[in-house]
């Protein structure tokens, strides 16, 4: 059964028909073309396919394209004013070496700014820690990307982002 699908993504009105079982990731990916949003382990264990829907960071690959239908949704596309000026969180990453071989990087960063975001900026090492607890990272690059994380949380905090 083929359906239509409506809602804004990255502040752009989108629209598409798809089959009632096709997921947000896949929507994003094969038909917009947006394929910073990644699929990691297909099974909602990785985080790498991180997006926000309606501001709450949310495992795209756990929610069909029709639930998302009328949200607005951001992907790590739609995160930089732009290509030079990148979000505080991802400059972040980049400039404390969060950024690994990248594969997991997109869902690190639309978490870490929805936990910076529900702990009004006050984020601890324990709490990015734990917070972080459905992402993985086969780099083993937490420790970068903790700090990377906090400094995130305070350049936010000094953008007012």
């Amino acid at each position: 059964m083929t359906m239509s699908v409506a809602m804004t993504v990255n502040g752009k009105t989108v629209s598409g028909n798809v089959e009632a079982r096709t997921l947000l990731v896949q929507f994003l990916r094969e038909t917009l073309g947006m394929t910073g949003t990644h699929v990691g382990c297909d099974t909602s264990q990785c985080g790498a396919c991180v997006v926000h829907v309606d501001g709450v960071s949310v495992k795209s690959c756990t929610i069909l394209a029709v639930q998302a239908d009328g949200s607005k949704v951001t992907t790590i596309e739609g995160l930089a004013e732009s290509p030079e000026k990148l979000h505080p969180m991802q400059e972040a990453f980049r400039e404390n070496h969060g950024l690994q071989c990248g594969f997991c990087t997109p869902g690190m960063v639309m978490s870490a700014i929805d936990l910076v975001k529900r702990h009004n900026y006050a984020v601890t090492e324990e709490i990015v820690r734990h917070g972080l607890e459905g992402n993985l990272c086969r780099c083993t690059g937490y420790h970068n990307i903790v700090k990377s994380i906090l400094a995130g949380a305070q350049a936010m905090k000094a953008a007012g982002v």
